[in-house]
């Protein structure tokens, strides 16, 4: 670890009223993240306030979940309105926003047919369940035999079910006796795929761009190539755009950079606007045609909160606004990463407004960069130990964003041995 990084890191610690609210969350809950010791108070665009008054500039956006920054005031306003009129009802009822809500998303998807849920790991379980279910009643597959196969490298939650089919120990190892029905090939391996497949295999499940990864991209034509072998051999192909959509890499959907449909969309994170949970599958009438009701729900699915303010979402991203703007500045994004490969950094990849950047040991881990940009005002992610994740808010402005990757330059240069 070099000098000018422990000393920025240090310098962190001098906050007191922060440091004290760490500690005391660090004393009552469980232990199952590892959180910068920033204690946020109030948030505005791209730009966040601790409980000390200093101001960080947001290289994370809750993991996609805030796409169109903290606060947007379309969003607080869909949100204010609704909850003085009505918040939930539970899907034993239906609401005056639910219709909208499902034909816009639906719409905005190409799809016939959505379902609401609420986190993204309930929106890849409902992918499963459903997979499984058209492939025992469409396809024909002999019940119990359901094969869905998955990409090593993978991260689609933390449920017992999809801790089953992640390769990352710290995902995996200890919650075991783990959930049978899927096979992992190397991602973005088409010829694996296509070995894989069978007489049982119901779907693919692909993240287009891994994002817990690091932002890894699949090889160029990887995308039309799997939706071809899935069309050819009757299996669902299953898109968990989670964090890759809704804007992130420039379009829609990270399917789109290669003019591809799956059957499946999975979607979350900022379909919620960052202000409420919010989550949904959608695909056409002969794939989620197959659930009847009792067979799959949610209490808070698609509540009245949930579907004003994704409905605001789905009406921000059909204007094509933000998807230019990611795509806009993701050009300057990819231009000044690159600049800093060989300069303490080893590679980057980006997509849109999206980038994985592997920080030279020399320099220190993720964890370490990450920290001496927080003693900087900016506030990213490290994961996988070496490397970091940027995703700014589509929001932010190109001086921000400057100023941002300005910090990082002077953190990764400064610390780098060379």
């Amino acid at each position: 670890m070099t000098a000018s990084l422990t000393d920025a890191t240090t310098a962190t610690t001098e906050v007191a009223r922060s440091t004290e609210l760490y500690q005391r969350a660090e004393a009552r809950t469980a232990h199952n993240y590892h959180p910068l010791p920033v204690v946020v108070e109030h948030a505005e665009g791209a730009w966040m306030t601790d409980v000390d008054g200093k101001r960080f500039l947001d290289l994370l956006s809750g993991y996609s979940a805030l796409n169109f920054g903290h606060g947007h005031p379309g969003l607080l306003r869909a949100a204010h309105e609704q909850l003085d009129r009505l918040t939930l009802t539970s899907r034993a009822f239906v609401h005056d926003r639910f219709a909208d809500f499902c034909a816009e998303l639906g719409d905005l998807c190409g799809k016939e047919l959505v379902l609401p849920m609420n986190t993204g790991a309930e929106a890849v379980e409902t992918a499963i369940k459903v997979s499984r279910k058209w492939g025992y009643e469409v396809k024909g597959v002999t019940p119990g035999q359901a094969k869905i196969i998955v990409s090593s490298g993978n991260f689609h939650g933390r449920t017992t079910t999809i801790v089953s089919f992640s390769d990352d120990p710290d995902a995996h190892n200890g919650f075991g006796p783990f959930t049978p029905g899927f096979q992992m090939v190397p991602y973005g391996d088409l010829e694996a795929i296509e070995a894989a497949i069978d007489a049982d295999t119901v779907a693919v499940l692909i993240e287009p761009i891994q994002g817990e990864g690091g932002v890894v991209l699949p090889p160029d034509g990887f995308l039309r190539g799997l939706r071809e072998v899935c069309t050819r051999e009757n299996v669902l192909m299953v898109a968990d755009e989670i964090q890759a959509g809704l804007g992130r890499t420039g379009k829609t959907f990270a399917c789109d950079h290669e003019g591809v449909v799956p059957d499946v969309y999975v979607l979350g994170k900022a379909l919620g606007g960052g202000i409420v949970p919010v989550s949904a599958i959608a695909a056409d009438r002969d794939v989620l045609g197959v659930l009847r009701p009792g067979q799959h729900g949610s209490t808070f699915g698609g509540n009245p909160l949930a579907c004003a303010v994704g409905l605001e979402v789905v009406r921000m991203l059909a204007t094509g606004e933000h998807q230019d703007r990611a795509a806009e500045l993701g050009v300057v994004l990819r231009d000044r990463l690159e600049a800093l490969v060989g300069h303490g950094v080893l590679r980057v990849r980006t997509r849109g407004l999206w980038a994985g950047i592997d920080i030279d040991p020399a320099v220190g881990t993720g964890r370490e960069v990450c920290e001496a940009l927080m003693a900087r005002g900016v506030l990213a992610k490290d994961t996988h130990g070496s490397t970091i994740r940027l995703a700014p808010p589509l929001v932010i402005t190109a001086e921000d964003l400057a100023w941002g990757l300005d910090q990082l330059a002077e953190v990764v240069r400064a610390a780098d041995p060379a």
